[in-house]
Order: C-alpha cells, then structure tokens, then sequence
C-alpha cells in the first residue's frame, strides 16, 4: 500500500538530436511529461517549440489509398528514422497516380457492366412484346423511356392521368418495378419531371442495340463480359503494383509515424535559446537507468531533482501495489487516484472488499466457481474483474465452510455457524454492526494520519473525522455496549469529557481554525448565521455517524438472503424428479450467482465508497501517465 516515489527530470539537447531525444521519450514506459505551458506561461522568453508536420500529410495520404484499395501498411523494422519527405511524396504521388489512372479505366468497365445488367433485365422484360429497336428508336413522333420505379411510387402515377403518356410495367420485385413509358416530343419534359418526381430511374439501352431483343441481349451479354475479363485484368494490374511497391510503402509509414508521433509531443518542448528541454517525472528507482540512457545520444543532459522541487508542478501519482491488491486499484482509481503526498488505501479497499464479499456471498460451491470465472476471464480475456473474482471467490468459499453451505446446500458441510438459525439472527446482525464500527473507526484514523502529515492540525484534531469524532463515536459506541452489556460505566464526567466536549469542539471547527492556522476572525459573517448553519450541520454528522454505522446491516441481511434465495431453489426443486431436481439445482445456483453475486459486489463497492471513503479520502491526484497514454 504505497505510492512510487518519483523525481523530477529535465532533458536538455540541442535541436540536431530533436527526433532521437523524442523517439526515446516516446517510447519510455516511465516518463510522465509536463506541458512546456506551465513554463512558458511564468517566464518571459521562454516559449513552445512549434515545427511544421511534415509527415502527417504522407501519413493521410498513405491511409487514403489504404482504404481505397484494400491492402495494409504495416510497421516494419527500419534501420534508419529519417525520411527525404520531398523524394517521399514524388514517390507515392507517382505511385498512386499509376493505380488511380488503372482504377478510372476499371471503374468506367464496372459502371458500364452495370449498365448493361440493367438493359439486359429490361430486355427481358420486352422480350414478349415483338419490338424491333431499330423502329422503336427511329420514331419521329414518339419518345421511349426504359427503367424502374419504387413500387411505393407505382399508385402515385394514378394522379396524373391527365398527361399525354402511355405507361408499361413489366415484372416487380422487392424493391422496384420495371416498366416503359411512350410520350411525345413535345411532352416530354413535363412527363420525364413527373417521372423523376417519383424517382423513376432510367435505364439507358446502348446504342449499338438493333433488331430484336433476343438479338440485342446477346450483344450486350459479349460486351460485359469482355468488360469482366478487362476489369479482372486491370486489377491484377493494380495488385502487382502494390505488391512490388509495399515493402517501400511499409518502410515509409513506420518511420512517417514514428516522426508524426514526434511532432505530437512539441507541447511539451520548452525553447531557451539555442536548447530545448522537456521537464518531467520519473521512478526514483529507474531515474538512473534513464539518465544513462538518453545522456549516451550526446550533446544530451538530464538534470535530476527532487519531485517536489517545482511549486509550479505537482507531482503525478504511480500506485505501487501488491499482487493481491493490484486487482482492486480499478475501485480506487474509479473515485480517483491520491496526491502524491497521500497515502494509497488500495490493500485496505482489497482487505475490506474481499471481506466483506465473502460474509455476505459465502457459498463454498460458488465461491469456488466465480475463483474458476474469474481466473478464466483474467488470463483469457485480460479483465481485471477477473482477477477481482478470483479474489472474492476464495473469500466466499471460506465463509462458504464457517456457514456450511456449498451450493445452498447444508446437509454436506457441518456449519461452524448456522446463519438461517433463529436464535443466531440477532447475533448475525450484531456482528455486522461491529465490523461496520470497525471499519469506520480504521477509515477515521487513516483520515487523522493524512491531515497529520499533511499538517491540517485543525482538521485532525476538530474534524468528525478526526481526532474528536473517533472520541465522540467510540465514546457512544461503548456507551451503547454498556447498555446492552449491563455494564454502567457511564456517568456525567463520562458524558461531558467524551462526548459533549468533543462535539462541542467539532460545532466550533470552522470558527477555531480561522482563528489558530488562518488568523482571521472567528466569525467573519456573525455569530448568529454560524449558529443557524453549525446547528444543522452539526445535527447531520450526529445523524451521519448512526446512518452509516447502521448501514453495514446489509452485511447481515445478504448473508440470510443468500440463504433465504438457495432454501427456494431447494423446495422448488423438491417438487420435480431426479433429473428435473438436478435441473433445478443448476439452473437456480446460476441465477443466484448472477444476480446476487452482482448486487453484493454493487453494495460492497457502495459501503466502500460512501461509509468508508468519504471519511478521509479526496482521490483528487493527478495519475502518471506516459506520452503515449
């Protein structure tokens, strides 16, 4: 449970080894950088170092043609970094110009083969008619559409009945009809802007069509399929141009986005003169390893200091966490990531977690099942959920034996402590009310521990969660148990010593730390509208401590839930045969996981969150992250 101690770097270089410096910087997995701004912005004379890109351009130019023509660039091993970017771009405008001006002449091929599809299909269409193209086209008087229409546009033609036109349908499918229309000369357009209106599309029959339909579909089946055989072979034609040229493709994309990648990175270049320097954090155990590393390119230096050295910066923070609480930084990182002077709570959010997971999903069964779910989603599919589960299954079983449940059933296991026994509810409950005061007590402390050492005197001493709320609280607390217990230890100087001087410091917090740590005025608005506003606030930390105390019941009540859920499946599964039993076991232990397993993992992360964070956590940390994150 602790946070990487780090230090703060500035690489200097000159700018004749600007992309080897960056190159390096961009591929270091330990490098936290810091805008050049926060620089800039407080010293005069020094700015951002600003560079035109010019590999960005061969980049898009690259995927363009990538995805006109279906093949890939990949990144290859090169032994160089450097590009001529003029020589660059003469080579992949002369090389895709070559492909465009095949693919122009293939896709006029295509755009004519499905032309003649359609003429064909209308052809056909006219085949019974006995029309002779040669008449029909030669008509003086008369003019012949030929195409389709949408068949939800068919019923409109009825509207212009009016209009000097002769309409033909011809065969329907799914989405069309195809179908003429005859005009006259002079009607023409009107009739052809009704048509269009209807998304009529015309298909053309080619000119050298004469005679009878059979005839002319003939013609034009020879002439697409000498434009199929044409198509085929332009293709090869740009297929063995890619070919011969990727590996030259391939090398120029690898070091055009290494170098873009470059260029990316210039927020973070502070110009200072003739130098250029990039300011940011690194591991304190790997600080050597990357001085040694970027001071071997020459004419590179790289100044080591403290991480708090900068006022202008704040540190990032990198969690450092055991293999057992790893898996749980996500909970903690869902809420925020500490400052880098705080403490990480990630093993105690694994401990409390897995804990509390346990008591309440304790099944010995299904407890090692969602361990096999979880290691199964872990190392097949990589989710960190996966390792959670495998965690909080272990958990489950464990309690699965003290509870002597395995898959719902206690006939199997002797149980340690029988959780659906009458007699043993009310001490259930009991004990989840005491982890709850456990837990909140732990969560208090570590928030007096953290304003300690941030030296926040006045809210670790005065807070409700400092130093008098923990009085306060345990002070009621062992009142309460005194009560119970019939233990009377509890008198007036108990009363005023342990729980009414406290709370009476923790109304006058606001007032007393004005006074001591800002020395200001105690009561800058009056004391009245103090009063009026501590009253409240004061009546909900009293009410806040019950609630959130009381909120850990749900501890208990999951536990006879779980119970509760398996002792149904078992009656419903009573009522069928062997195999109809067995059937219902199953499919019962199933739901149970999945719906139970997800609401106690939603209520754990929810006591998590609001009984146990809220006290001493803020999450308000900057996380460390790489140039490339």
């Amino acid at each position: 449970m602790a946070i990487t101690k780090l230090n703060l770097v500035n690489v200097d270089f000159n700018k004749d080894c600007y992309n080897s410096v960056l190159l390096k910087l961009y591929n270091h997995d330990d490098f936290h950088p810091e805008l050049a701004s926060k620089f800039t912005d407080s010293v005069a004379g020094l700015t951002v170092y600003n560079k035109d890109n010019l590999y960005e351009e061969l980049l898009v130019r690259i995927q363009e043609m990538t995805e006109k023509y279906h093949f890939q660039a990949q990144t290859v091993k090169t032994e160089s970094n450097q590009l001529n970017v003029v020589k660059v771009k003469e080579f992949l405008d002369d090389l895709f110009l070559d492909i465009d001006r095949i693919d122009a002449v293939k896709e006029q091929l295509l755009a004519m083969i499905k032309e003649n599809d359609d003429a064909i299909v209308q052809l056909r269409n006219v085949a019974g008619l006995d029309v002779n193209f040669d008449d029909l086209f030669s008509c003086q008087y008369l003019q012949v559409r030929f195409g389709k229409i949408p068949n939800s546009n068919v019923g409109k033609l009825e509207f212009y009945e009016s209009l000097p036109f002769v309409y033909k349908s011809f065969e329907m499918d799914e989405r069309y009809t195809w179908c003429m229309y005859i005009t006259t000369p002079g009607d023409a357009p009107e009739v052809d802007n009704v048509f269009t209106s209807l998304y009529f599309e015309r298909i053309h029959i080619p000119e050298f069509i004469h005679g009878e339909a059979d005839l002319a579909i003939a013609e034009i089946q020879d002439e697409t399929n000498s434009a199929k055989e044409h198509s085929v072979q332009l293709q090869k034609r740009i297929d063995k141009i890619i070919s011969d040229n990727i590996d030259e493709v391939n090398r120029i994309y690898t070091i055009a986005s290494e170098l873009n990648s470059v260029y990316i990175m210039q927020k973070y270049i502070v110009v200072m003169g003739d130098k250029l320097t990039v300011t940011g954090f690194v591991p304190a155990k790997k600080v050597d390893a990357f001085k040694n590393d970027f001071e071997s390119i020459g004419n590179v230096h790289v100044e080591v200091l403290p991480a708090t050295s900068d006022v202008r910066l704040e540190p990032p923070t990198l969690l450092k966490n055991s293999w057992f609480a790893r898996p749980f930084r996500m909970f903690v990182e869902m809420y925020g990531v500490p400052k880098y002077n705080d403490v990480d709570p990630t093993l105690l959010v694994a401990l409390s977690y897995t804990l509390l997971f346990g008591i309440m999903f304790g099944d010995l069964g299904q407890g090692i099942l969602l361990s096999i779910v979880g290691f199964v989603a872990y190392k097949k599919f990589n989710l960190e959920l996966g390792a959670v589960g495998m965690r909080l299954g272990i958990s489950s079983a464990f309690f699965g034996i003290i509870f002597g449940s395995v898959f719902g059933s206690e006939e199997i296991l002797i149980p340690m402590f029988n959780a659906m026994s009458p007699e043993n509810t009310m001490t259930l409950l009991m004990a989840a009310i005491g982890l709850g005061v456990v837990l909140i007590l732990i969560s208090m402390i570590f928030n007096v521990v953290l304003n300690f050492k941030k030296k926040n005197i006045g809210e670790a001493l005065l807070s409700q969660n400092g130093i008098c709320g923990v009085t306060f609280y345990v002070a009621v607390i062992v009142a309460v148990v005194g009560m119970f217990t019939g233990l009377n230890i509890v008198n007036a100087l108990y009363v005023i010593v342990f729980i009414v001087i406290p709370i009476f410091l923790i109304f006058l917090k606001e007032p007393l730390i004005r006074k001591f740590e800002e020395h200001q005025p105690m009561f800058p608005n009056g004391f009245g509208a103090f009063f009026v506003e501590g009253f409240f606030e004061l009546f909900e930390v009293v009410l806040s401590f019950i609630t959130n105390t009381m909120s850990f019941l749900r501890v208990g009540g999951f536990v006879l839930s779980h119970a509760g859920m398996m002792l149904v499946v078992y009656t419903l599964a009573g009522m069928f045969g062997s195999i109809g039993e067995l059937v219902v076991i199953i499919l019962g232990n199933i739901f149970v996981m999945c719906l139970e397993g997800m609401i106690v993992g939603i209520q754990v992360l929810r006591l998590e969150f609001y009984e146990m964070f809220s006290r001493y956590y803020e999450g308000n940390g900057i996380p460390f992250k790489t140039i490339k994150e």
